[in-house]
């Protein structure tokens, strides 16, 4: 289980859910780059400016700024330098410093470019189950200069539902909808203010349908059947493109509406071809940034709903724009540290062992610490993680030692140059020779594996 860190909402791993954490990190990042994604990584920081230009997020930046403020007489020069580093701030997530690293560096990416991206972020909200203040994100993105075929998002979700398949955790469901169908279909009912409805709807898991019905007359000033009208378009989920109908059965037509139902019934069919029962259309799924313009995607645990998304992400248009030059993608990101706080704090899978050492060199008498560290070399320099004794204590509290620290298997030297292992938990012991010895596959390192159910 894991303690409760000391500082609200910025966790700290003990070494066993560090492992789980570095399981997920390596699973995903090895799934990235087998469909071609290339890794890059952005400062932590950029201008406040630059963080507050999409949405209205400007109560969660973290500002940065110098603990000591420059000496009195300093130049021109430092005082314009101390003026710039209060203008910086933490980035709030990977995709808005994603968006101007493309625009800076535009001239020496290849297009489509497909990047993935995996470091830390900063948002100054109040923590609690599944949002801390310092957490990791995995994003992958596909940008293009100019224009970006639909093919991409259909092959994203794919990309998507192959990672979080080879994760050890439960079921889950990667939600569709795609922005165009419903703001035609919201202007097909009279309502203009799209946005604002996207907005109101992007509430229905938190508040309810009569309570988002309530925003929209009073807010937005719908009518009573406009309302109904939204709502029931809110209310379609299906795991097949049967959705298509029930939306045309609501009677509404609209140019626009007509073009997300076909993209949403691409990314919808091709999933359930190749990922039967992981993805589904849901009309509820509304985003509640600006910058999302067609496909948008929301993924939950099954039985784990209350820990929210777990990975999001849409289609943007003019996300970066350099001059004449507009550069559309689509991308999603896994939020790693609420995944992992969930599947460490209830226990949804565990590390085969705490450390990566595999073998323990036991010490006979302090002289024989130089040969103890040839046979460690050994064994090191074939891939077998290996540790040292540090003092040359009984056997048995040197064994005691290796259980403690989760250590699998113990090593004898023998006056006579002899070698001998020993499994502590089964109490098997044979004959070794360094040069040719190995542990069993499963033991060579810490494995992760979901947690067989409680009886």
């Amino acid at each position: 289980m894991a303690r409760n860190a000391s500082l609200s909402g910025f966790p700290e791993w003990l070494p066993q859910e560090r492992l789980v954490e570095l399981h997920v990190l390596d699973t995903l990042r090895r799934t990235f780059e087998l469909h071609g994604f290339s890794s890059i990584e952005t400062r932590a920081v950029e201008t406040v400016g630059q963080l507050l230009r999409k949405g209205e997020i400007d109560k969660e930046v973290y500002r940065l700024s110098r603990l000591q403020e420059e000496e009195p007489g300093a130049d021109a020069k430092s005082t314009s330098d101390a003026k710039a580093d209060a203008a910086l701030a933490l980035h709030f997530d990977l995709t808005v410093p994603f968006a101007r690293y493309v625009v800076e560096n535009a001239g020496y990416l290849a297009f489509p470019f497909r990047r993935y991206q995996i470091q830390k972020v900063w948002r100054g909200e109040r923590p609690q189950d599944g949002r801390a203040r310092e957490f990791t994100q995995a994003d992958i993105d596909v940008v293009a200069d100019g224009e970006l075929p639909f093919r991409y998002d259909v092959e994203l979700a794919l990309v998507i539902v192959e990672a979080l398949s080879a994760l050890p955790i439960p079921a889950f469901k990667l939600r569709v909808n795609n922005r165009r169908l419903a703001e035609g279909f919201y202007r097909g009912i009279g309502l203009a203010d799209t946005a604002g409805v996207l907005r109101s709807i992007d509430k229905l898991d938190k508040i309810g349908a009569e309570a988002v019905a309530g925003l929209l007359k009073a807010e937005l000033g719908a009518t009573d059947s406009q309302a109904r009208a939204a709502l029931a378009l809110a209310s379609i989920r299906t795991e097949d493109t049967s959705f298509v109908g029930q939306v045309r059965a609501l009677g509404i037509t609209n140019e626009l509406l007509e073009q997300g139902l076909s993209e949403l019934q691409q990314v919808v069919s091709a999933a359930a071809l190749r990922a039967p029962g992981s993805v589904e259309a849901d009309l509820s799924i509304a985003r509640g940034l600006d910058y999302y313009t067609g496909t948008v995607y929301e993924t939950v645990l099954v039985g784990h709903e209350n820990l929210g998304s777990i990975c999001s992400g849409g289609r943007y248009e003019s996300l970066a724009v350099k001059g004449n030059r507009s550069f559309p993608g689509v991308g999603l990101s896994i939020g790693v540290t609420r995944l992992v706080s969930r599947i460490v704090g209830q226990q949804l899978a565990v590390a085969s062992r705490s450390v990566p050492t595999a073998v323990l060199i036991t010490l006979a008498n302090d002289d024989s610490w130089p040969q103890a560290q040839d046979v460690a070399s050994v064994l090191r320099d074939r891939g077998i993680a290996t540790e040292v004794a540090a003092k040359a204590e009984k056997f048995g509290k040197q064994i005691k030692y290796a259980d403690r620290r989760g250590i699998p298997f113990v090593w004898f030297t023998a006056e006579d140059g002899s070698h001998q292992v020993k499994d502590i938990r089964s109490g098997d012991q044979a004959a070794a020779d360094p040069a040719s010895w190995a542990p069993p596959t499963e033991d060579l390192q810490p494995s992760v594996a979901v947690a067989p159910p409680a009886l």
